[in-house]
């Protein structure tokens, strides 16, 4: 099977790789996990990078899933200090190699396959501890459906800016790949949220009231909620009024302070439940 149709496509472009491997901001001390090191190109980058860093030394964990990759690229960093290749399966190693890191601080970067990008944001959200910074590429579409504000708010938006603040670094052309995708990347910085968005609603509650109010995305929050929670509407929209949010008004248009309060004012389906069926869900779901 071909590496375009396994979905990846290896990034060649110099002034790209310069690009993501700045967007970590490497500082002293730093623990860099890549995923999907591939050939070793932003490996290469990374390592460059840490090269100008002064004081304590970085830390590179490089992780391949490919058996015939991971042992090139023993060969060709062999002489690296701090550096380890990790081979495996980036969806079964990620959380036991977080947990175990010592300190806990890291940072994650990526050329990630378009097939895993919905699963990996899905499981780097519920990594303990989040990584402080993530640089990663992906399609382009995807990016900056992540970084949509009100009125283009989406599932996909309110899920990822719960945990991190997005921001896209630049757009790369189908040319900096090989073999080139079908469609245009981008490089997207997620930083960890240092702050807590609303402490009466908690994480479960929270996506929760996501999946809820934006299944339907064309109906009203009236509508929505009512069909979510079994309410009457009339007490739906008593709730809503009080919470100071127009019961006409459509999911897209709301920010993320109304969504955590709404995630405290009613109680969504399946709360509780919510991380495993999020673990549960097929690999390459891109959140609607």
């Amino acid at each position: 099977m071909s590496r375009a149709r396994l979905g990846q496509h290896f990034l060649h472009d110099r002034e790209v790789l310069c690009a993501v491997a700045g967007a970590l901001q490497i500082a002293p001390g730093d623990t860099i996990i890549e995923i999907g090191a591939g050939h070793g190109e932003l490996t290469a980058e990374v390592l460059g990078y840490r090269l100008k860093v002064k004081g304590e030394t970085v830390r590179i964990i490089a992780i391949e899933k490919d058996a015939k990759l991971a042992e090139e690229l023993r060969g060709r960093f062999r002489e690296k200090e701090s550096f380890e290749i990790i081979e495996g399966d980036i969806r079964k190693l990620l959380p036991t190699i977080t947990s175990n890191l010592k300190p806990k601080t890291y940072k994650l970067c990526g050329n990630i396959p378009y097939y895993l990008t919905g699963f990996l944001l899905r499981l780097v959200s519920e990594l303990i501890p989040l990584p402080v910074r993530s640089v990663f590429m992906m399609q382009k579409e995807v990016a900056e459906r992540i970084c949509a504000q009100p009125p283009q708010m989406s599932q996909l938006a309110a899920s990822v800016q719960f945990w991190a603040k997005p921001k896209i670094v630049g757009v790369v052309p189908r040319s900096a790949f090989a073999p080139p995708p079908k469609v245009d990347s981008a490089i997207i910085s997620l930083e960890a949220r240092g702050d807590v968005l609303d402490a009466r609603s908690s994480t479960a509650s929270y996506y929760a009231a996501v999946h809820a109010l934006f299944r339907q995305p064309r109906k009203t929050l009236l509508n929505n909620i009512a069909d979510a929670t079994g309410l009457p509407k009339n007490e739906v929209a008593a709730v809503l009024e009080k919470a100071g949010v127009d019961s006409a008004t459509r999911p897209h248009n709301l920010s993320l302070a109304q969504i955590s309060a709404l995630a405290a004012c009613f109680t969504f389906p399946n709360a509780k439940n919510l991380s495993e069926g999020r673990k549960s869900a097929a690999q390459g779901e891109i959140l609607a």
